[in-house]
């Protein structure tokens, strides 16, 4: 008898062992996908709420808080290659300061200044990771975008659609700085000005290398995305 059981139990116990392995693979990747999150992006311009200009484009601009629905925003979005999984991870922050010059409808001189030190994700290790092994922003806390080249803002209508302004400039990331062109929907809102894009770069061309002591693989190439509100 005692040899019954004794089998009875193992099978119980073998049978036990099997459900909460087929439990654990059918939940893994839900749990892994809960874990690591894909970050908080920088979204392109919102155009339901936009209103018919109200002002004047020439003048001297300075990044604001904006909306709600449209705030000043800046950070990147790479593609992590995880153990089991690759997907794309997005960090931002709100910290964004910056002014332009506008005199016959042409943007002179521009500058944005991104604070790196506040950037975020959606998980704390991450942004640990992030600050310390790729950005490493205690040497280099702020990330800058200085236009080079005159952009023309007078096909921008004034009835609150948007259009397509290719710009040009000096973007520093890392301590490095690199000649970047991309094109940005430009809007104008009420009494301010809104631009977004995203910029595509090589972070092996600002020195960002391979950190160590990462999990996750990150792809080479990226966008650096950036909405801003522009007020006088």
């Amino acid at each position: 008898m005692k040899s019954v059981f004794g089998n009875r139990k193992l099978v119980i116990s073998i049978f036990v062992i099997l459900i909460l392995a087929s439990t654990a693979l059918a939940l893994g990747p839900l749990v892994f996908s809960l874990v690591m999150g894909r970050g908080v992006k920088t979204e392109p311009i919102n155009l339901d709420r936009i209103k018919a200009a109200s002002t004047e484009l020439d003048g001297e601009w300075h990044v604001v808080k904006g909306s709600p629905y449209n705030f000043t925003s800046a950070g990147f979005t790479i593609d992590e290659i995880l153990p089991a999984d690759k997907r794309t991870t997005s960090g931002s922050t709100k910290e964004v300061t910056g002014q332009a010059t506008i005199s016959g409808s042409v943007v002179e001189e521009a500058t944005i200044t991104v604070d790196m030190t506040s950037l975020t994700t959606d998980k704390k290790v991450r942004d640990q990771n992030m600050k310390t092994k790729l950005f490493e922003v205690t040497r280099f806390p702020e990330s800058t975008f200085t236009l080079t080249e005159p952009a023309d803002l007078s096909s921008v209508p004034d009835d609150a659609s948007p259009a397509t302004i290719p710009l040009t400039g000096d973007l520093t990331i890392h301590g490095e700085t690199q000649k970047v062109t991309a094109d940005f929907q430009v809007v104008r809102d009420g009494d301010t000005i809104i631009l977004g894009g995203d910029i595509p770069i090589n972070r092996l061309d600002f020195g960002i290398e391979t950190p160590e002591m990462i999990a996750a693989k990150i792809s080479e190439v990226g966008d650096v995305n950036v909405r801003v509100t522009l007020q006088k």
